[in-house]
């Protein structure tokens, strides 16, 4: 007996709403035809991976760049059309992106 068997037990004339859960099959983000270069430098000695090439609102690039930092856990910057990551973080990046929808190009090692 799960949960909402108990529910309906204590509670026999009540009538659940709708979640909202529908399948919302708009996207989060801005998709593009151009892929996004993802790429890995050196800078003052430490890691950074940046991503390039994303050509809609500025908006939506924060939000997205908000994601991936959310996603992995660490800093990163949002600056004249690039994002900045702190660390090498090219394999999980690419494939949060592809599971959005975006296509990817891994430039560099």
């Amino acid at each position: 007996m799960d949960l909402s068997d108990q529910l309906k037990n204590l509670f026999p004339d009540h009538v659940p709403e709708d979640t909202g859960e529908e399948n919302n099959t708009e996207p989060k983000y801005w998709l593009q035809d151009d892929p996004i270069i993802c790429k890995y430098e050196k800078r003052k000695g430490k890691p950074v991976t940046i991503l390039e090439g994303y050509n809609g609102a500025d908006s939506d690039f924060k939000i997205l760049a908000k994601d991936i930092k959310t996603l992995l856990g660490v800093g990163g910057s949002f600056k004249k059309e690039t994002i900045v990551i702190q660390g090498d973080y090219r394999d999980k990046i690419m494939n949060f992106l592809k599971e959005n929808g975006f296509k990817v190009k891994r430039v560099g090692g």
